[in-house]
């Protein structure tokens, strides 16, 4: 996401960072017009010996300058590996390759990582082909909060990939040792210096959450308009000074912001840069757990590389090395590596390596059916838009 001033956000900008674009209010009104699903493209990988990965930028998957990691994929199967960044936005990515995807025809990628709402809507669509699960053995090490998904109940077109906690961040040096709840954000002492994030479901989330609402399921329109009305009334006040998106440590580092929304990974590379400057907690009742899945669209005539390239990443050995070098919680057991694989410090650090405890603290997004998200997406966007 590019650049934007706080509170200063385009329509377009809004509906990119709310979770849904403009195109995905429509997509979902499915009918008996809808074309006819795409067939998988035929698995030339014992001729094409490449493999390419769309990703974002902070979400490599690889481990120090020199990624190693990959370059140890690569070498083991003999296979050119590209990951590349080319995720900015879901929306953004998907209304570049929708046509191709609705033909059937090669996007140019072999696996895109996309948030769990856009990877649902591929899988409805029929943009995807299925995991060939007997050539990935090391499946079986996905921990069970991440085995299974609402779209995919038995993750045969999607693999959870990277994980991480939302909760909220401050400055160490103004606000002393931390915040324990959302509500706190609220003071008056901090009018205009607060963030929130332009996620719908991170935003929403933790606000739900601070209202005793479990946000993993049991809740609906009653729950989110109340939810609703907090935001607005928090950015109708000024309280709230600024709407985010990407780039909101930007706000942070420049002190426009001392308390926001926030994601633990980036918080921890922003200290891990300029220092332990900034704090973060989930805060009670417990933050937001997020996921990104990883997809073979529909064209790829790679997929046996994919395949073998997530089993290659979910071997434990493997996933404690990654989580360790990206600050993002594997969604790998490895509890049993933790300990004798990586510095005690950094394998304390219960945001990149959670317990039992820490996972079943944070609540994930329950997930929306079609007609749900275009309503709850355009109550989000009204506070957004009343702030532009």
């Amino acid at each position: 996401m590019t650049s934007a001033r706080p509170l200063s956000l385009t329509r377009r900008n809004i509906l990119q960072g709310a979770g849904v674009g403009a195109a995905a209010l429509t997509v979902a009104a499915c009918s008996s017009n809808e074309p006819a699903r795409p067939s998988p493209a035929a698995d030339l990988s014992d001729q094409q010996r490449s493999l390419r990965v769309d990703s974002w930028e902070t979400y490599r998957n690889t481990v120090g300058e020199d990624f190693p990691v990959l370059a140890q994929f690569a070498g083991t199967f003999g296979v050119d590996v590209t990951y590349s960044s080319a995720v900015k936005d879901d929306n953004l990515y998907y209304n570049k390759v929708k046509e191709q995807l609705s033909k059937g025809q090669d996007i140019g990628s072999d696996a895109v990582v996309l948030n769990q709402w856009m990877a649902a809507r591929w899988i409805r669509l029929g943009y995807v082909q299925e995991f060939g699960l007997e050539r990935m053995p090391n499946t079986a090490h996905i921990r069970p909060r991440f085995s299974q998904a609402a779209y995919d109940p038995q993750r045969t077109k999607s693999m959870p990939w990277r994980n991480g906690f939302t909760g909220i961040a401050w400055n160490k040096a103004e606000l002393g040792d931390g915040l324990t709840a959302v509500s706190q954000l609220w003071d008056p002492s901090l009018k205009g210096k607060v963030g929130v994030l332009s996620s719908m479901s991170e935003t929403m989330g933790l606000i739900m959450l601070d209202g005793g609402v479990d946000i993993s399921g049991g809740w609906g329109d009653t729950e989110f308009a109340a939810a609703v009305e907090v935001l607005r009334g928090h950015v109708a006040s000024g309280q709230v000074g600024a709407v985010q998106g990407a780039n909101y440590t930007d706000d942070l580092k420049s002190g426009k912001t001392l308390a926001t929304f926030a994601r633990s990974a980036d918080i921890l590379r922003l200290n891990q840069e300029a220092g332990d400057q900034w704090g973060f907690a989930l805060p009670t009742p417990g933050g937001v757990l997020w996921t990104q899945d990883l997809v073979i669209p529909i064209g790829s005539q790679r997929k046996t590389h994919v395949e073998n390239f997530v089993n290659f990443y979910f071997d434990p050995s493997v996933a404690v090395q990654v989580a360790a070098g990206t600050n993002y919680v594997s969604p790998v057991d490895i509890r049993e590596l933790e300990s004798s694989a990586l510095d005690p410090a950094v394998a304390q650090n219960r945001m990149v390596f959670p317990t039992p405890i820490t996972l079943e603290d944070a609540k994930t997004f329950r997930y929306l059916q079609s007609a749900e998200e275009q309503r709850y997406v355009s109550q989000f966007q009204t506070v957004l838009l009343a702030a532009s």
